[in-house]
């Protein structure tokens, strides 16, 4: 035994001796020991985030205490920032986050998908399925994930420790918590893995369809994030004839890095007529096969029908919350066309253990993946890096921390 653990065990007898509290032995993290109190940047109020400060946690046999490396900010997270829809304030946001666990109870021995875990492993956390007996963790098939959470969209409690915008995060196993060891992928691989899981189920659900085939045109309407990931995935497929719509001429010469064959300005178009002459241009002076939408716009999704063939197919995934109605014409552009539509919303556990074989696929095939994370920020600059994610000045921007 060495004399730095003999000086160990004596400190932690006379602690004891003289009443104060023993902390149960724990692996420090990678660049020191456990700290006594935790910061979390915390929404307490529209538009108005600050940094707390609160006592460590006591982690209990089924728990693991995390130290976050990094989270990237969400759309969702901008809207909870902006006008708070889900009535979560005061809240810990940040559910794309990633990070290395520091101590864990002694119940907790393998992740979500039967993987071995230790203290120094670094995970992502999925799902929260609570005692809800119609969702199972790997058969969706009763209903969607609409009845599960996630940390970083939970209500403020005694712990804090509920969202990824922090520098430590309590993984509770008794919430029903769902993770992943994660630890062959980088840091900024682990950051995107959220949101590409929300592409992976969105292609799975289009191919239910039986219409996205290897050799299909496919239109991708909008080419932020989540666009130009839907994308990424759709090359790494093998689907060469992708067409690109947006109004950014950045972000689609950023869509032709990722996969994107053509593209098309709506800028530059006036008139749905005008549009939907160009798409068919772009594809080859043909309607494309299937078509991704990709923005929250009401008159996006209006116009894609558009885009569409006869017999054609269509999923929809751009509105995670309320985006306003749409109008549409269900005769020409539903029924006479006989158009197949999925929607598409968030993604199962399956989808999360497809999404590391697909960025380990894309990074094979060169797609510059890591490149989607334009901005990094520490955690006491979170409001800046709203401000700069609202304003759409980058694509994805992610909190580094130290």
């Amino acid at each position: 035994m060495s004399n730095a653990n003999i000086e160990e065990i004596v400190r932690q007898v006379l602690a004891s001796m003289n009443g104060a509290p023993v902390a149960s032995a724990a692996a420090p993290a990678s660049n020191g020991a456990i700290p006594a109190t935790a910061k979390v940047a915390m929404l307490t109020g529209l538009e108005k985030v600050e940094i707390k400060e609160f006592p460590m946690p006591e982690v209990g046999d089924d728990d693991m205490l995390v130290k976050v490396e990094g989270c990237g900010i969400c759309g969702t997270d901008a809207h909870e920032y902006k006008r708070d829809p889900f009535g979560l304030i005061p809240v810990a946001l940040g559910h794309e986050g990633t990070g290395e666990i520091v101590k864990m109870g002694k119940n907790v021995k393998v992740d979500s998908a039967g993987k071995p875990v230790k203290v120094g492993d670094k995970i992502v956390t999925c799902m929260i399925f609570k005692d809800n007996p119609a969702i199972t963790m790997f058969d969706l098939n009763k209903q969607n994930v609409g009845g599960a959470d996630v940390y970083g969209l939970l209500p403020d409690d005694d712990v804090h420790l509920n969202g990824w915008f922090a520098d430590y995060i309590l993984i509770r196993g008794k919430l029903g918590s769902t993770f992943f060891n994660v630890s062959d992928l980088d840091l900024e691989s682990r950051i995107l893995i959220e949101p590409c899981a929300v592409l992976i189920h969105a292609v799975e659900r289009a191919k239910t369809t039986g219409i996205l085939k290897f050799n299909s045109k496919v239109v991708v309407q909008g080419c932020g994030p989540i666009g130009l990931i839907c994308i990424s995935v759709l090359r790494t497929m093998g689907i060469e004839n992708i067409v690109a719509v947006d109004g950014n001429a950045q972000r689609l010469a950023f869509a032709k890095k990722m996969g994107a064959t053509k593209s098309v300005n709506f800028m530059e178009h006036k008139g749905i007529e005008a549009l939907a002459k160009a798409v068919e241009d772009a594809c080859g002076d043909t309607l494309a096969d299937f078509a991704f939408q990709c923005t929250g716009s009401p008159v996006a999704h209006a116009n894609i029908y558009k885009f569409i063939r006869n017999g054609g197919g269509l999923c929809e995934l751009g509105f995670f919350i309320n985006g306003g109605d749409a109008t549409i014409n269900p005769h020409f552009d539903i029924c006479s066309k006989e158009i197949t539509t999925v929607g598409s919303w968030v993604y199962t556990l399956r989808d999360y253990v497809t999404t590391f074989d697909f960025l380990k696929r894309a990074q094979a095939i060169g797609l510059p993946m890591k490149d989607l994370i334009t901005h990094k920020f520490p955690l006491e600059q979170i409001n800046e890096a709203y401000v700069t994610n609202i304003k759409q000045e980058g694509l994805k921007i992610a909190i580094i921390n130290k």
